[in-house]
């Protein structure tokens, strides 16, 4: 409980940690960022760590000159291209047993089925879209890798997708993040983010299930 009380007051505080952790760090805070998004981007079992939320910060952070963002645009995007590759090569390796797999503290069977669905739905522009839908974005490319998607296609929308993210989030934070009102409530700015990008991720979800009860009772 300690320590998702914690968890829940770094995301909320993100601002104002993040601010103090490059000021005090540097070359150590890009480091910890890039492995953030390399993580939850690479890692099927860490889809709860913050990435749009954060983006957002950074793109703040640079239109008040506290950063090189151009720099921090560079090393995120490959941070989030080469975390999804790294997820398409583990779901190459894991193969389609995964989905027989029962949930365990770090699977969750549901979000997988909900990736390849949307997966089956959209084909490549999946890989593109999932960018902006939190818990999606880290089961599509692994899903992709599981149907042994034509890996120059999925690299193809990989780039254009990490990139697009970026742009977006570091452009909101650049031209928004600064704005008094914006500046002065960006804790509650980024809430509203995580619950506009993720509350119609977790509807689909609900809405998914029930169907797919209703369908096994008929």
């Amino acid at each position: 409980m300690e320590f998702l009380l914690t968890a829940a007051e770094l995301v909320i505080n993100l601002d104002q940690h993040l601010t103090d952790i490059i000021q005090s760090y540097r070359e150590w805070a890009l480091l910890l960022i890039f492995l953030t998004v390399f993580c939850e981007t690479g890692l099927v079992v860490t889809p709860f760590l913050p990435g749009d939320s954060l983006l957002f910060v950074i793109g703040a952070l640079g239109a008040s000159g506290d950063i090189n963002l151009l720099l921090f645009a560079v090393v995120i995007t490959v941070a989030a291209v080469s975390g999804n590759m790294l997820n398409y090569h583990i779901g190459s390796f894991v193969g389609p047993r995964i989905f027989v797999k029962e949930d365990s503290r770090f699977f969750n069977r549901e979000q997988l089925l909900k990736a390849r669905d949307f997966y089956d739905k959209h084909g490549g522009k999946a890989v593109v879209i999932s960018r902006f839908l939190p818990i999606l974005r880290t089961f599509v490319p692994f899903v992709a890798g599981i149907g042994r998607m034509n890996y120059g296609r999925f690299f193809l929308y990989n780039l254009v997708g990490g990139i697009l993210w970026v742009a977006v989030f570091f452009t909101g934070g650049f031209f928004f993040g600064n704005i008094p009102i914006v500046r002065n409530n960006l804790s509650l700015i980024i809430l509203g983010i995580i619950v506009i990008t993720v509350v119609p991720a977790l509807i689909t979800i609900v809405y998914n299930s029930r169907s797919r009860r209703k369908e096994d009772y008929s």
